[in-house]
C-alpha cells in the first residue's frame, strides 16, 4: 500500500457525523482490511507508523507526553490527509488536539486486528517507523 493509497482507504472509512476517539473509523477500516489481501495489512501499518513518525516532533510534544502524544498524534491522522498535512506545515494547528484531548487510539489496533482475522496469529511484527512518543531523535534533536 503506498502513502496514496493509505490516505484515500482512511477517506473512505472515515465516518461523516462526530467519531469520539476514532471507533467507528477504526471498525470500518478493520472491516475493509479484514477481506485481505494480507499486504495491504501489512501496508497499512507501514503508512500508520510512518504518518505517526513524521508527527513525533518536539514541535508538536510540548503539551501532553507519553501515550497522550501518540494517541493524539494518532488523532490528526484519522482528521485525514488535508488535517494532517495542515498539521505537519504549522504545529499551530496540533494544538486543538493536544488542547481539547481529541485521541484516536484505536486508530493504532487495526493492523493487528485485521492480521489476526486473517491469519488466526497475534501481530508480531515491527514497522519500519516506531511510533512510539519520543522515538523520532531527529525531530526531537535541538
Amino acid at each position: 500500500m503506498n502513502e496514496d493509497s493509505f490516505w484515500q482507504l482512511i477517506n473512505e472509512c472515515r465516518p461523516t457525523g462526530a467519531d469520539p476517539d476514532s471507533e467507528q473509523l477504526a471498525a470500518a477500516l478493520e472491516a475493509r482490511l479484514m477481506n485481505g489481501p494480507l499486504p495491504a495489512v501489512v501496508g497499512f501499518a507501514e503508512q500508520l507508523s510512518w504518518a505517526l513518525y513524521r508527527l513525533d516532533r518536539k514541535e508538536y510534544g510540548t503539551r501532553v507526553s507519553g501515550d497522550a502524544f501518540l494517541y493524539t498524534r494518532a488523532a490528526v491522522v484519522a482528521a485525514g490527509r488535508d488535517e494532517y498535512e495542515a498539521v505537519l506545515n504549522d504545529p499551530a494547528l496540533f494544538l486543538p488536539y493536544a488542547d481539547g484531548f481529541i485521541w484516536a487510539e484505536l486508530l493504532l489496533y487495526v493492523p493487528g486486528t485485521a492480521y489476526q482475522s486473517l491469519t488466526g496469529r497475534e501481530w508480531d511484527r515491527d514497522t519500519r517507523y516506531n511510533y512510539e512518543s519520543y522515538s523520532n531523535t531527529e525531530g526531537w534533536a535541538d
